[in-house]
């Protein structure tokens, strides 16, 4: 297979909408609004919002209402969810909620879906009630979405207004064989969470490649590969920066999290021996460097796994230093 050459891949953006030290959400919808205008001139191809929700330094539960908020502030770059948690939801209130984004603005919505929680068994249960083990009924619940999305439907007595007839991309996005699986047999775009769960990656992307089934939506297979990415003007500098995603994770393997810290000048004290292993261990897939440095390590990344699209997510402390390293980024892939 001939390698594929930086200056081919597709270039897009998960946001988080992560809270930093100091700073409320508000200035968190504030910032992503900029990164995504940014974005959008750097010639991001899609703004992507995940969905959690208790979380105090993530941000982006109203996942919809976001979309529509940058989508509203921007005019070309595609806005969508990486993903809608769709467990969470009755699809028909999705295909609602899509329905009236791509209404607003046309060609421009892209729908990823996963299966997981986004969130602990307890605000789970608090989210789905009766409906806890709805992740057993994901397949079927793509497939309701899909129908809700048809023209095909318009005499049926359950219709989504707006989006029936409606041409909004769906997604699979998934960190598991199931996952791949799942994509492969419904001829859809896969995209995985390398960014924080990276030991299936691999195995996934075979799966799904070896098992795709051409469809209506997608004829060969797509891979899009989430990866966390720290750039910045020189190595030393990146390091630095990237002590604040490092911090990131501890909160998530401990269970102790906190908004997101100022970078250290160096993690000596802040981790455990156990809690760096577990953060490296979710960080394999992470870019931290200078423009040659990124450069370097994403060819070689992109040599193994032969990935259509990178989605990049950032956690940097200062919001200027953030939008730089989206910058070096974009002059990375363009050469």
């Amino acid at each position: 297979m001939a390698s594929k050459q930086l200056k081919d891949l597709t270039y897009s953006v998960l946001d988080l909408a992560t809270v930093v030290q100091g700073q409320t959400p508000a200035d968190s919808f504030k910032h992503s609004l900029d990164l995504a205008q940014h974005a959008e001139k750097l010639g991001y191809t899609r703004y992507w919002f995940a969905e959690h929700h208790n979380m105090m330094n993530v941000a982006s539960s109203a996942t919809s209402v976001l979309i529509g908020y940058i989508a509203g502030g921007t005019k070309t770059i595609r806005v969508g969810s990486g993903g809608i948690m769709l467990p969470n939801h009755a699809p028909l209130v999705i295909a609602e909620q899509f329905g009236t984004l791509a209404s607003l603005y046309p060609g421009r919505i892209d729908l990823g879906l996963g299966r997981a929680p986004g969130t602990d068994q307890l605000t789970a249960m608090a989210i789905r009630g009766d409906n806890f083990n709805a992740s057993h009924h994901f397949p079927q619940d793509v497939e309701r979405l899909q129908m809700f999305f048809s023209a095909d439907n318009f005499d049926a007595k359950v219709r989504a207004i707006p989006g029936e007839g409606l041409d909004i991309p769906i997604w699979i996005l998934g960190s598991s064989h199931d996952s791949a699986r799942l994509a492969a047999a419904m001829g859809l775009p896969y995209a995985f969470a390398s960014h924080f769960a990276p030991a299936l990656f691999v195995s996934a992307i075979k799966i799904y490649r070896d098992n795709f089934r051409p469809s209506e939506h997608l004829k060969e297979p797509y891979v899009l590969s989430c990866v966390n990415v720290v750039a910045a003007d020189t190595d030393k500098e990146a390091q630095r920066l990237a002590t604040s995603v490092q911090q990131f994770f501890v909160g998530v393997v401990s269970g102790k999290r906190q908004l997101l810290p100022p970078p250290v000048d160096s993690m000596q004290g802040h981790w455990s021996y156990l809690e760096k292993e577990a953060a490296d261990q979710m960080l394999a897939y992470a870019f931290f460097g200078s423009p040659e440095t990124i450069k370097a390590d994403l060819q070689d990344f992109v040599d193994q796994t032969q990935v259509d699209e990178v989605m990049v997510t950032s956690h940097i402390f200062d919001h200027a230093a953030r939008l730089r390293s989206y910058e070096i980024f974009a002059e990375v892939l363009k050469g």
